[in-house]
């Protein structure tokens, strides 16, 4: 959320300062946090104590000052922990207690951050429970993206407690979690839905102030509104990897059902692909303009997408089909031939590099199919480790395609279970198709491709980007989610 230069961040504190009416300056954290690697263990464990007991601080600002990536915000956070005791509490009672005391907002990344410090937390309060503060975190953020899946607006099936439990098999430090703790912690979630410490008011001014910054230097998110690891983190700072017009068609809603007729007419945008989010702007791109709320609602996540020359359209020229990671279809049509061509390679390339590894799900032995989690977050592994894992990824699904083909339904089974035969083998047939993609482009050296060797050679990369050469970390954070474990319906044929 802030800038990266010391006379922005100090700005930023002021005014946060000065709008919550507080009676002093808040100088222990703006000195503090302008030297955010002294180690001033003294600095962190006072506005710890603020943070804690809302001294000069809404609820809405405590994230901001635990998930940064220093080190005393590393420290301000375990200071912040040693105020709740979780001894003896089961890991649901100790989120819920948590989640009370502030407003998990902020970037994915802070966000994420936050959620370690918790998880580390629980690990040293309850060290038999779970074995190990990877497991620990991997278990916390599941619990979050289930309070998602059984309570949010969208319409679809929902985890069962079995799918929940197949969903973390190995996941416990290459061990599973206990059974009986995976049915409690299901039957907790599914039975009571965890809060947000924050009102509508609250949240509202919150997103306002981050939206409205100045000086355009702040992470602002295109919001769900039901859980903090479904918005779509906006970073003015990230890479512009391709811009153009482009005309759009909606082809399929969420899950793949067809859009309504009313809804499906062409629109011609300037597309801008920033990041992991393909933007469709009214005007054209000027990196100094802050984005409308209504660039921001047409925008478009391409983590774990596939764009494709859209064959089966015939009544325009030059028409790429791009599919989402929830399984949304759109049309666009590009200016010429070679336009077109250059955007599926970049929007392919983008999603190849930088998309993280999917959270398991086991689609082999279950009667009714759901799609697996697919993580909105930046991967963490370098480009060597996300071949290798793309290519795990394509044997393991080609695999599955082969054996579901083996066995197809006999005649006489009841029609619901050939759609949920069919489901399935349009999910692998489309995931084989995305990972050969994914595979071949990083093969063939996708880096080159997205720093400008695509035609688009101005267009360069800044520094808080995505990483080309992110350094590989703990795959413990890998459940972050978007509502892509739905149940699809019959993709609609592309008309």
């Amino acid at each position: 959320m802030f800038g990266s230069s010391d006379a922005g961040l100090k700005t930023a504190l002021s005014d946060w300062d000065s709008e919550m009416g507080s009676t002093e300056r808040l100088k222990d954290s703006t000195d503090t946090l302008l030297n955010g690697n002294r180690g001033d263990q003294e600095g962190a464990q006072r506005l710890a104590r603020r943070l804690y007991h809302l001294e000069g601080f809404r609820r809405s600002d405590v994230a901001k000052h635990l998930g940064k990536n220093n080190d005393f915000s590393k420290m301000v956070a375990e200071e912040y922990l040693t105020f709740f005791e979780f001894t003896g509490m089961t890991l649901d009672q100790s989120l819920r207690s948590f989640l009370k005391a502030f407003a998990l907002i902020g970037e994915t990344q802070e966000r994420e951050r936050v959620l370690i410090h918790f998880s580390n937390r629980y690990y040293q309060c309850n060290p038999t429970v779970i074995s190990s503060q990877d497991g620990a975190h991997c278990l916390t953020c599941a619990l979050m993206l289930l309070n998602t899946d059984l309570h949010g607006h969208n319409i679809g099936k929902k985890m069962t407690c079995q799918e929940f439990i197949n969903n973390l098999e190995g996941l416990n430090g290459g061990q599973d979690f206990p059974r009986e703790l995976l049915k409690a912690l299901h039957n907790s979630i599914k039975n009571d839905k965890l809060e947000w410490a924050i009102d509508g008011d609250e949240l509202k001014k919150s997103l306002s102030e981050l939206a409205d910054n100045k000086d355009n230097k702040s992470i602002t998110r295109i919001s769900s509104g039901s859980n903090p690891f479904l918005d779509i983190a906006h970073d003015p700072n990230a890479a512009v990897y391709k811009t153009g017009f482009l005309a759009r068609k909606i082809h399929a809603d969420m899950d793949g059902k067809k859009t309504p007729r009313g809804k499906r007419g062409w629109k011609t945008f300037y597309a801008v692909l920033k990041g992991m989010i393909l933007y469709l702007q009214k005007d054209e791109y000027k990196a100094e303009k802050a984005l409308s709320e209504e660039d921001l609602k047409n925008a478009i996540s391409v983590h774990h997408a596939l764009s494709i020359k859209a064959v089966d359209y015939e009544k325009k020229p030059n028409v790429l089909k791009l599919k989402t990671a929830d399984w949304r279809v759109f049309l666009f049509q590009a200016q010429s031939p070679e336009e077109m061509d250059s955007w599926i390679r970049v929007v392919n390339s983008v999603a190849a590099m930088f998309s993280a590894p999917s959270f398991p799900a086991a689609i082999g032995s279950q009667k009714k199919f759901s799609r697996p989690l697919l993580p909105a977050t930046t991967t963490r592994m370098s480009q060597e480790e996300q071949l290798k894992s793309h290519e795990a990824k394509l044997k393991h699904v080609s695999t599955e395609l082969a054996e579901h083909r083996s066995y197809p339904p006999d005649k006489k089974v009841k029609a619901k279970e050939i759609d949920e035969y069919r489901l399935k083998e349009h999910y692998l047939e489309f995931e084989e198709n995305r990972y050969e993609m994914y595979v071949k482009l990083l093969r063939e050296g996708v880096k080159e491709l997205l720093i400008g060797k695509d035609g688009d050679a101005g267009l360069k990369k800044s520094q808080s980007s995505p990483s080309l050469n992110q350094e590989g970390q703990p795959a413990a954070a890998k459940v972050k989610r978007n509502t892509s474990e739905r149940r699809p319906e019959t993709p609609p044929k592309v008309t």
